[in-house]
């Protein structure tokens, strides 16, 4: 076996090693999301300052994807990819170079143009703001603090993409826990303090980019790939780079682009409405960052270190364990999401200024948005598949349909039946269902996917499972009304439903198995 034959065997065999890494950093990182979230709903409540806060830090995420983990990333991984298997370092090291200071550049210039058009992008990404004078001069400030937050978060991912790259992946997996512990003493122990704690959220955020920018010099420099940026158009992997970043701009991104459509949507609605969408958003992002995020961000370095000429089959091997793995963990998440919601954000969320209506209005959205998630998760499976081939006109096409059918679905559903921000959740979940369905078809015609009875072992497993899930779900929750308990008899309840929905799921799970879990997940 030659080195390159072995470097591709040794990733197909730690597949779920490099996994078990990912989902270790970003569970993490999630907690602590979860009390950033907890602490800065608690701070503002559901009032326009919430509600700006969270659109005006969605704008720069939105274009985080564009110039990194999204677009970026997709691009660049299977590039950078080739020139590791092509082991020549001053090649490697001449388009590291380039390509971090074509970034850098770009970074600089686009920050420069959102902070001076600043009003404009208010009026792009969030009407109801613009029309409102408050609200805009408000909105405004806000941004011009955070945006530069982009630059130092697009940074980040390009060193955690070359990490990625070597099997590196605790380092960018734990980074966003920086991030989350800066808003959190922001919100508890600064922001009390002053007038407009939103602006002290605002600053809070870009100083922890900054601590993630500054955390990545040490791994980068022990495995020799610091780069030092210069500019160069000229070099060939560039010209492959801007070949495939145009398209994956669009693939990359969509569901970050579907939820900033939800956001302009909801801007338009009643005061509360964006923060209801957040408040379930990260419900819904706390699996998607744990487990799906996690198997997209280890299967893209993976996947594209296999030659399709002749190891095709362990090509498709890697897209089906992703696929079992995503809906053998995505199922149960959606059945306990929707079951349920007002539980859950009752007991997290339901303090200081995020009222009783807050948590009813969040909980139908979650609700909505949870029939969605195993096809949100779906599609950080899917998608590697076509970056890894080099092909992103094909997810660029989805995406296009699936941006499009979302703004009509919000339309119809949020204005037209009058649903308002339910009807938004519910538009996201059918766009995303659309969109899955639509890559599997393709990969099936490409030779990709194998076709296979949808009656199997697995499924089996899986639907006796979540069937007695349903079932103990239904009657607790039917028996036990979380708003009229106690804060702390919540939590006492709510650990007892999760600790069982686990021990249920799991242990029907593993009788019917007959084997160790371990044995499913390998």
């Amino acid at each position: 076996m030659n080195k390159n034959n072995k470097l591709i065997s040794d990733s197909s065999e730690g597949l779920f090693s490099s996994l078990r890494k990912v989902i270790s950093g970003t569970g993490i990182s999630r907690f602590f999301g979860l009390i950033r979230d907890i602490s800065t709903t608690n701070l503002l409540g559901a009032s326009i300052f919430h509600d700006i806060f969270v659109i005006c830090l969605k704008i720069p995420n939105l274009f985080r994807r564009f110039f990194a983990e999204g677009a970026f990333n997709q691009a660049f991984i299977p590039i950078y990819s080739d020139f590791e298997k092509a082991n020549n370092k001053n090649d490697t090291y001449e388009f590291l170079n380039s390509l971090a200071g074509i970034l850098i550049s770009s970074l600089f210039v686009f920050t420069l143009l959102v902070l001076i058009f600043a009003p404009m992008f208010i009026f792009i990404f969030a009407p109801g703001f613009y029309f409102d004078s408050v609200k805009k001069d408000l909105a405004i400030n806000v941004l011009r603090i955070m945006f530069p937050y982009l630059a130092l978060i697009s940074l980040v991912a390009f060193a955690g993409g070359i990490q990625n790259t070597h099997k590196r992946f605790s380092i960018p997996a734990y980074t966003p826990v920086f991030f989350n512990l800066s808003l959190i003493i922001a919100a508890v122990a600064i922001a009390p303090k002053y007038e407009m704690p939103i602006y002290v959220l605002a600053w809070g955020v870009l100083l922890a980019g900054i601590a993630q920018l500054l955390i990545q010099i040490l791994p980068l420099r022990s495995i020799n790939r610091l780069p030092i940026p210069k500019l160069n158009f000229n070099n060939p992997g560039i010209k492959k780079f801007f070949r495939l970043i145009v398209p994956a701009v669009l693939a990359g991104g969509i569901i970050q682009i579907n939820l900033l459509i939800d956001t302009i949507f909801a801007s338009l609605l009643e005061t509360g409405s964006p923060t209801w969408l957040y408040v379930s958003d990260r419900l819904i992002q706390f699996p998607m960052g744990i487990f799906a995020i996690a198997i997209g961000t280890v299967l893209l370095p993976t996947l594209s270190k296999f030659d399709l000429n002749h190891e095709k089959d362990k090509f498709i091997s890697g897209i089906q364990k992703g696929q079992k793995f995503v809906l053998y963990i995505g199922l149960p998440s959606l059945i306990g999401l929707f079951f349920c919601a007002e539980d859950l954000i009752s007991t997290i969320f339901y303090r200081g200024a995020f009222t009783s209506m807050d948590v009813i209005n969040s909980s139908y959205s979650l609700m909505a948005f949870s029939l969605g998630l195993p096809f949100f998760m779906l599609m950080k499976v899917l998608t590697p598949a076509f970056f890894a081939r080099k092909d992103t006109k094909t997810p660029m096409y989805v995406a296009l349909a699936s941006l499009f059918l979302n703004v009509v679905f919000n339309y119809y559903l949020a204005f037209v039946l009058d649903y308002g921000h339910v009807g938004i959740a519910i538009g996201s979940s059918l766009a995303a269902i659309i969109s899955v369905f639509t890559l599997e078809i393709v990969l099936y015609r490409d030779g990709f996917i194998k076709s296979k009875s949808i009656v199997s072992k697995f499924s089996f497993n899986v639907f006796i499972s979540s069937l007695f899930l349903i079932i103990f779900l239904y009657f607790y929750t039917s028996e036990i009304d979380f708003m009229k308990l106690t804060e702390v008899e919540r939590i006492f309840y709510l650990s007892i439903e999760v600790l069982a929905s686990v021990i249920i799921y799991f242990s029907i799970s593993r009788l019917m198995l007959n084997k160790p879990l371990k044995f499913l997940f390998d």
